[in-house]
């Protein structure tokens, strides 16, 4: 008698339980085994659920159990082996990112025990996943260095912005920013250094309108991200701080990990956090003290930058390379709910408006007259459920500057907030304003801190330029 005769003459409870361990992938075989293995799994419903629970986190709503499965294993398959061929890579990067994404939105939930090593979010059997399949510098290689920055730094010196933002390009910036590790190179040779050509994106002033609203979104008033300029905020973030980590333990848990903390609910507050009021009607996890990271080149660089050497770039064209130095500042936000209202006509309608107060102070100064201030801002959804992120900086009573992020995973994501902090002048005169240079900042989720602030921000008189 065959080992196959021996299966079909077992209870379904027994079968069952046997053929709820077997690995995923095999579980897809199974079915050309003989007709009773293809009528027994097909459809089975129970029997592919139970797979999925023992691989993979319980997600917070029912799916297709069987085809969420058969698309990790087609996932596994293609990480090992990405196409060579670009057309069918175009087709797999698409597929990547739709079952990447997906797999995130399932992960696990806050309330999970903490990842190792990274108390700030839960761990996830979802993220570690991903983390193993891309280890291979392939995979990465094939499916996180696709967008136009990184064509930029590949292929010919002039690309036109007419290639740039199409579906794959967009797929792969988010799939880069969900990944969450800098790739600061796309190769071995100098040239192939990512920072310059991030510079030359985050630092030209076409970049910001009124349609994008001055931060990382589309030029058509959409309000949808481009993933493209998060992209290149999180390399000139991240090679900035690869500068200043060894001698800054407020980096040690920052991007340590891959797709750490990438999925919204992963965020896991401080043990014996006490909340009260509109602050525990908050969906989003806004009160308490964050992390500001903020990376900014000298005046000079940027007016050249901008009105000398772009006067040469035509229309459509993306300015050079830019090598230039940047400063990098730490500053610490306290912040708390002041109101809730529901969502406008233009904001996402899953979430409330959260609008929120409070301070900031500088970590490398004493006295730092762009940093230490009043604050004020709103935490809201975009219309494709992305969470935006407005803040203003104040000074005697007056808005000075003004940010607008995005955060990289979802609602209470513990990857953090990237975006674009401006001269509130750009904004008001709709007009780019040679004195208002860009800052590129950086929200890192809540931190524990031992040192008081004070609740008031000291006045200083309002000042034109930077």
């Amino acid at each position: 008698m065959s080992e196959t005769t021996c299966l079909t003459l077992l209870p379904a409870e027994i079968l069952h339980n046997i053929l709820q361990w077997v690995d995923p992938r095999d579980l897809g075989r199974l079915p050309r085994v003989s007709r009773f293995m293809r009528d027994y799994i097909r459809s089975n419903r129970k029997l592919w659920k139970d797979a999925y629970l023992y691989n993979l986190d319980a997600p917070e709503r029912d799916i297709d159990w069987e085809q969420e499965l058969r698309d990790v294993v087609r996932l596994q398959l293609i990480c090992a082996a990405p196409s060579p061929n670009r057309s069918d890579n175009e087709r797999e990067l698409l597929f990547v990112h739709n079952a990447v994404t997906r797999l995130l939105r399932h992960a696990s939930p806050t309330g999970g025990p903490a990842a190792p090593r990274m108390p700030t979010h839960s761990a996830s059997r979802n993220a570690s996943l991903l983390a193993r399949l891309f280890r291979d510098e392939n995979a990465r290689t094939a499916f996180f260095t696709r967008s136009f920055l990184y064509r930029r730094s590949r292929g010919p010196s002039i690309l036109s912005f007419a290639e740039c933002n199409t579906p794959v390009q967009q797929a792969s910036a988010q799939l880069h920013c969900l990944w969450g590790r800098p790739l600061l190179n796309s190769g071995r040779t100098r040239r192939s250094r990512m920072h310059p050509f991030a510079l030359s994106k985050v630092y030209d002033l076409r970049e910001y309108t009124v349609r994008t609203r001055w931060g990382p979104f589309m030029d058509d008033g959409s309000d949808r991200v481009d993933w493209e300029k998060m992209e290149a905020i999180m390399l000139v973030l991240g090679s900035n701080i690869n500068q200043v980590q060894a001698s800054s333990p407020a980096f040690l848990s920052m991007w340590d990990s891959p797709f750490a903390g990438s999925w919204a609910g992963s965020w896991i507050p401080t043990p014996g956090r006490k909340l009260s009021g509109l602050d525990l009607q908050d969906p989003y996890g806004i009160s308490g003290t964050w992390l500001r990271v903020v990376c900014f080149i000298d005046y000079n660089d940027f007016f050249a930058f901008n009105f000398l050497a772009s006067q040469r770039v035509p229309d459509g064209y993306p300015c050079p390379a830019l090598e230039t130095g940047e400063a990098t500042r730490l500053i610490l936000m306290k912040l708390h709910v002041t109101s809730i209202e529901p969502p406008g006509e233009e904001d996402g309608q899953g979430l409330p408006v959260v609008h929120f107060r409070g301070i900031s102070r500088s970590l490398h100064n004493s006295w730092d007259n762009n940093a230490d201030s009043d604050l004020r801002g709103t935490c809201r959804l975009t219309r494709e459920g992305d969470v935006r992120w407005t803040t203003f900086s104040i000074f005697d009573g007056e808005e000075r500057w003004r940010s607008e992020s995005v955060q990289v995973g979802g609602v209470k994501s513990a990857r953090g907030v990237l975006g674009n902090w401006f001269d509130v002048y750009v904004c008001t005169n709709f007009l780019p304003n040679p004195s208002s240079v860009p800052y590129i900042s950086m929200l890192s989720s809540h931190v524990d801190v031992t040192e008081t602030m004070t609740s008031t921000a000291p006045r200083v008189p309002r000042r034109s330029g930077s």
